[in-house]
């Protein structure tokens, strides 16, 4: 029998991550929402907070918990019985979920908790997690040239002495002014192919880095998406992560298991988006007498009743495939299956549900007097970073068929 009831530790996590996502992120999302590109100086007192709860052994707040994770860290006696651990994935997912629910703009720009630290926390070595324990790390891998294609990296890198020399451009680079570092993918050998290509982390005042631009964007205003040129940049010879070995027959899995990581963190930021805007909408609804019943079938409710159980469904739906592919990472079981179906569902259910969320609620969803349209505008880059929705259903296709990546495009 499958118990949902998340551990006790599991649930102080994220209830701290609740009262900030309330007490901080709510009351500050649309200043931000309509000052874009400016830094958010509330959050220097949090990365205070997130800093002296790392310290202290509490999980950290926002997405950048997941990884490996000692033994001693997990449910104890249930891990003892059971061989089922509660680790750092599963607690980054539900504090991503929590702090997405205040603001994903906001979340985002959680200093010391960028989606590079979940990379560093995948494949970094004993030593590289010591050393880049305590960044600020953003990623970047797209390019102009590919979108979702991650295999068509350009960027190279190549040895020289004891340091790697970096020449490409990344783009949407997500806190890429504000970071300390960025992990960076390049290939070590372009007639390799896609085996060769490897994640480095860039402090951010190595020599060659520079930042061209910011965008302006549609949602998640409050979070920095940066263009990086690399040119002739320098860094030391370890800050490759993993192994600089190129093992053609492993491929492209060791820098994709990063994805393994960190797609389930962005379905439960989408996840987080979709409650908000649930919540909200049913207060309008209930303002509006409009009363849903689960003892009653959909078909004899209110339009707008029967559409917000549709929407609580899928939320619903979401949710568990988030914490299925969350909990196998804790229990070092593959779940690039999982990761990618999480992904999906979520990142379309969010777009779906805020969307659907505005148009509910009339002239008062359209309007800057709720949240909802702010919501219905963050929601969709939720759908396309880390993988856009064809991807992952590319992705689970292959995983469900059994074919690779050459015999099904």
């Amino acid at each position: 029998m499958i118990n949902l009831e998340l551990p006790k530790k599991l649930r102080a996590s994220a209830n701290q991550a609740h009262q900030v996502a309330t007490e901080i992120f709510r009351p500050i999302s649309r200043k931000y929402d309509l000052a874009e590109h400016e830094y958010p100086v509330e959050l220097d007192t949090m990365a205070a907070m997130v800093e002296g709860l790392a310290d202290s052994g509490t999980q950290k707040i926002g997405g950048a918990a997941g990884g490996r994770e000692d033994d001693s860290e997990s449910d104890g006696h249930a891990t003892e019985l059971l061989g089922n651990s509660n680790g750092g994935n599963m607690s980054a997912l539900l504090n991503a979920l929590e702090t997405s629910w205040g603001d994903v703009g906001l979340m985002l720009s959680i200093p010391y908790q960028g989606l590079g630290n979940a990379a560093i926390a995948a494949v970094a070595t004993d030593e590289q997690l010591k050393r880049f324990g305590k960044v600020w790390a953003s990623m970047a891998i797209t390019e102009p040239s590919f979108g979702s294609d991650s295999a068509a990296v350009t960027t190279t890198a190549v040895l020289d002495g004891d340091e790697w020399v970096l020449n490409g451009e990344k783009i949407f680079v997500t806190a890429g002014q504000r970071s300390t570092h960025i992990v960076v993918w390049a290939s070590v050998d372009k007639s390799l192919g896609r085996a060769a290509i490897k994640s480095f982390v860039v402090p951010r005042d190595a020599p060659g880095l520079s930042v061209a631009r910011l965008e302006h964007k549609l949602g998640i205003k409050a979070s920095d998406t940066a263009v990086l040129l690399l040119q002739d940049c320098r860094i030391p010879k370890d800050n490759i992560l993993g192994s600089p070995e190129v093992n053609v027959e492993k491929g492209f899995a060791g820098v994709m298991q990063t994805f393994d990581n960190t797609r389930p963190l962005v379905a439960a930021m989408a996840v987080g988006v979709a409650r908000a805007a649930l919540e909200e909408l049913r207060a309008i609804l209930t303002d509006a007498g409009v009363e849903i019943s689960y003892d009653t079938p959909p078909n004899n409710q209110h339009a707008a009743a029967a559409e917000f159980l549709r929407m609580e469904a899928d939320y619903e739906s979401a949710y568990l495939l988030s914490l299925r592919a969350a909990w196998m990472a804790d229990n070092k079981k593959p779940n690039s299956l999982e990761a990618s179906m999480s992904k999906a569902k979520a990142g379309r259910t969010g777009t779906d549900v805020s969307l659907k969320a505005v148009e509910l609620a009339g002239a008062i969803g359209y309007s800057q007097r709720t949240l909802l349209e702010k919501w219905g505008r963050d929601s969709k880059i939720l759908d396309i970073f880390e993988g856009t929705q064809q991807i992952q259903q590319l992705i689970v296709a292959r995983r469900v068929l059994g074919k690779t990546s050459a015999e099904l495009k």
